[in-house]
This record gives C-alpha cells, structure tokens and sequence, in this order.
C-alpha cells in the first residue's frame, strides 16, 4: 500500500486542541467495543488544550487536515508517556502513526528523557504488533492494558582515550551479571580500549588484550562482582561457532562482552547492548599489514587522536527503563 506522502508532524498547542480531539474522537470512536470501555470519548476542547498547554502533543497534517494525534504525559521523572496515540481510521497503516513515534522519540531525546512507555489494549492485536516491530516491549499488564517500554539509544563523540575509558566506567555502573555487550567497529576502533575501561571499573583482574587466538577469555572479579567474559568472534564463521564456545554455561554469572560480535553473538541472550564505535577521521594503520589488530599487541587499542562516535542501542526487555542516557550523558 502507498503511503501518504507530505506529511506535517506538529508540536501542538492549546491553539491546536479543537484538531487533536477530533481525530482521537475519530480514531477510537471507529475501534471494536472493548470491556471495560477507553475513556478517550470522553476527552473535551477544553481537557485537550490542557494537556497540550503542559505536557505538550503532537499534531499530525496533510495539506491541512488534522490525520493523526498523540499527548504526551510526564508523570513519570526520566521517561516520556504517550496517550491518546490517533489516526484517522481512513488512512490507516499508511505511515502517519510510524510519523508520530520517530518524532515523539526525538522529542523524548531533546527533552533529557530515557525512554518512552504507553499502555496498550491487549484486545487490539494489531495495535501490539505495531509497536513490538518498533522495538516496543511489554513489561507488565493490568488487566487489559499492556504497559509497552522502550529505552533510547544514544551516540556520543569519544575524543581520547581516557575519555573511552570514562564512556566505560558509566556503562559499567548499569551493566549486571548476565548482560552482554556486542561491539563493532573497524580495526583500531578502540573496542578494547573500551572493554579494558569496562573491567578496570568492574575491577576484575587484567590485562584485558584481544583474545584473538584463544577466543574467549574470563577474568574474575577482584572485589566480589560479577567476571567479565572477552571474546573475539572475528575468526568464526557465524552463529553456530558461538555455541561452540559454550558461553552459556558462564552467561548468567557474568558480563560477557562479544568483540566484532554484530550479527552472531546476539542470539546469547534476550537483551544486550550493541556499541558501535567509529573513526571520524583517518583509520588506524597498522604497520605490519596484519589482517586483524588481535595478532598485534596492543594495535586494538587507540592510538592516534582522531575523536570517535560511540552508539550505543539497548535491546530486549532488559534495558527498558535503565537510565542509560541519562547515566552515560551525566
């Protein structure tokens, strides 16, 4: 199906509220009767432009014509709560609602918030959908509303080492035994860099070095936490070769962090943060025209100026209502 091109996404006011409540009186107005009944038929100009005049919305247009509408709810310190979330049910899954969300999460970002949660009818299985595909996850249920949740993802420039190494520090004040941490990044990046940073404020015994020829390395705590777990997957052929390594066995103990793990490593667990590191400049060279920076001590770490952008994404129930951005942006 076509979307619906030209599309105006607004951040409403009370100016705008006679538009909101006529999509949402439009929008659930049309949805299958439910037990007990929403209590969206019952919002006024007037409850709207409340709303609106606080919190704020969004406003959703074509060539003039109000098409979808959402409230935002701040109630909740560090996260921002989506109400009312409305689309015209003669356009429906055309894009307006995809629209309305991106928006809302810059909107989350800009405002300092970690994350996003809304309650969904479990009677409406194509509303559950939508947002599960957006990475949307449920994490507890009354009655018959889900409360879905997301964490937001955030990117930071690196300049220096010593600055991957703090980057490090703040994740390792979130992370728990049993997390897992999938790095990318090209050769020189500095994903040892910034796993050395992570167990030196775990405090497990080093040196943290690739552990290229070995594939997997445990270093036990020195203060009673969990062991931090280093593999290198860049010499397995895929998924299947990680069984092998039977990291299961420590997974629940431990952190476990997956060097060039995108794509192979993810299947360890139901959640994990991927960290992508890159160089916004020349890439490292290595001298000795290697393959890999693991057969070269020490060429995995930093070793020139050139900053780095760090991106970090949570994924899975796990990392729903962590305050990573918050944490890492402090």
């Amino acid at each position: 199906m076509s979307r619906i091109r030209a599309l105006d996404v607004i951040d409403a006011g009370p100016e705008h509220a006679p538009a909101v409540l006529d999509v949402i009186r439009r929008s659930f107005g049309a949805r299958q009767q439910l037990d007990p009944p929403s209590t969206a038929l019952e919002e006024t100009e007037e409850s709207i432009a409340a709303v609106l005049a606080g919190p704020g919305g969004l406003l959703v247009e074509r060539r003039g014509e109000p098409m979808g509408a959402l409230l935002f709810d701040e109630s909740r310190p560090g996260s921002l709560g989506l109400r009312r979330v409305a689309v015209d049910p003669d356009i429906q899954a055309r894009g307006v609602a995809s629209a309305m969300v991106g928006v809302a999460e810059d909107t989350a970002e800009e405002r300092g918030k970690d994350g996003i949660w809304l309650h969904v009818r479990e009677e409406l299985p194509e509303t559950v959908r939508f947002w599960a595909r957006r990475k949307y996850h449920p994490l507890r249920q009354d009655g018959p509303l889900i409360e879905f949740g997301k964490t937001l993802w955030l990117a930071r420039e690196v300049p220096t080492p010593e600055a991957m190494h703090h980057l490090a520090d703040r994740v390792a004040s979130l992370v728990r035994a049993g997390d897992l941490l999938v790095l990318s990044g090209d050769l020189g990046a500095g994903k040892t860099t910034f796993t050395q940073g992570l167990g030196d404020a775990l405090g497990v015994r080093g040196p943290i070095t690739s552990p290229t020829f070995v594939l997997a390395r445990t270093h036990p705590s020195l203060v009673g936490g969990p062991p931090l777990v280093h593999v290198d997957a860049y010499r397995l052929g895929g998924a299947e070769e990680v069984d092998d390594l039977d990291l299961d066995t420590t997974a629940d103990e431990a952190v476990t962090v997956v060097e060039w793990g995108a794509g192979i490593a993810e299947q360890l667990n139901d959640s994990w943060l991927s960290v992508t590191i890159e160089v916004r400049g020349p890439r490292p060279i290595d001298p000795l025209g290697t393959p890999h920076a693991g057969e070269v001590p020490g060429a995995e770490e930093i070793d020139d100026v050139e900053p780095r952008v760090v991106t970090i994404k949570p994924n899975g129930p796990r990392w729903v209502g962590v305050p990573l951005r918050s944490t890492l942006l402090g």
